[in-house]
């Protein structure tokens, strides 16, 4: 039975970034047989640290405009 999903926008924008992230993992031969689940792990981690320090340092308009600037 074939699962379907409803992503937020933000959970595609990281899911995204992981797979670029997994896929040069898997052209560098970091990415051995049956390791595959441990390296999308670790590429999901690091496309939402780097989601969250990107949050961090930078204001979008949405939040300028929420601010009152």
């Amino acid at each position: 039975m074939a699962k379907q999903l409803k992503l937020q926008h933000s959970e595609s924008v990281v899911m995204h970034a992981a797979s670029r992230i997994y896929a040069a993992y898997i052209t560098s031969g970091k990415v051995a047989e049956n390791s595959e689940d441990e390296w999308i792990k670790r590429s999901i981690r690091e496309a939402v640290k780097m989601a969250v320090a990107t949050d961090s340092a930078v204001v979008s308009d949405d939040e300028i405009d929420s601010l009152g600037y």
